[in-house]
């Protein structure tokens, strides 16, 4: 369970996070869900460590993050997954290098086990065949299916999953998301996912989490988005529902 308590940040003079408090289990996919520049990015980065907050706790299974030392910090890191918004590929290396990426920097497990383990990655993801292919070769939802294959190669208790399905059309998002919600329930994973489109926010979203202007206004589930009596998370739904309509 990932535990975050009183997140602040601030660049500058700017207030970006403002005592952002919440728990993700494991099994459980949970969003963080708001407009642009309303925090969520930012506080993603400051729960994996890409940035560090003025104030606050960030607690992997009762571990303070922030305050671990060095060797701590990377212990956990080797616990996380990440699928970065670009899916963020090596153009140079194929889908299998790619996915084998992690295990060649981060073990000294046999090339025999990694390739064998990048392999059963690809499957789950359905990509074998892909193997061989460069990054240029494949298709963007493709690509986000190579990200998760990396991103869970190292067999992580946390996965952090940002705005996985930018640039994607409908059909293939819908494809994204179904993989995320079976890969967390089946092996049991913390998930996060920043995201923005609402299909996501129905179909997924065990767990909500709304920001705005740096902080948190609602808490709930797909059952409940849509009943909530704050005005800037029904006036946020409405404008994603009007955006998914143009895009038909």
């Amino acid at each position: 369970m990932i535990t975050i308590k009183n997140i602040t940040k601030a660049f500058d003079d700017r207030q970006i996070l403002s005592g952002i408090e919440g728990e993700f289990k494991p099994g459980e996919t949970s969003l963080i869900i708001g407009g642009s520049g309303t925090g969520k990015s930012v506080l993603l980065k400051c729960m994996i460590g890409l940035v560090q907050p003025d104030s606050g706790e960030v607690m992997y299974d009762g571990r303070n993050f922030l305050t671990s030392s060095l060797n701590d910090q990377k212990a956990i890191r080797r616990e996380m997954g990440v699928l970065f918004q670009g899916s963020a590929l090596f153009d140079s290396k194929s889908v299998l290098d790619n996915v084998r990426f992690p295990l060649d920097m981060l073990t000294d497990q046999p090339e025999n086990e990694k390739l064998d383990r990048a392999m059963e990655c690809l499957k789950r993801v359905g990509l074998e065949k892909a193997k061989d292919s460069m990054p240029s070769e494949i298709s963007g939802g493709m690509k986000k299916r190579v990200g998760i294959a990396r991103a869970i190669v190292l067999n992580p208790k946390y996965l952090f999953c940002d705005e996985p399905n930018s640039g994607l059309d409908p059909l293939t998002s819908a494809k994204i998301d179904e993989l995320i919600g079976e890969i967390t329930e089946e092996f049991k994973i913390t998930t996060v996912v920043i995201t923005h489109d609402m299909n996501s926010m129905m179909e997924i979203g065990e767990k909500i989490m709304f920001l705005y202007k740096g902080k948190k206004l609602w808490e709930g589930n797909s059952g409940t988005l849509t009943h909530s009596h704050i005005d800037e998370l029904n006036e946020f739904i409405n404008a994603n529902k009007l955006i998914r309509e143009m895009e038909k």
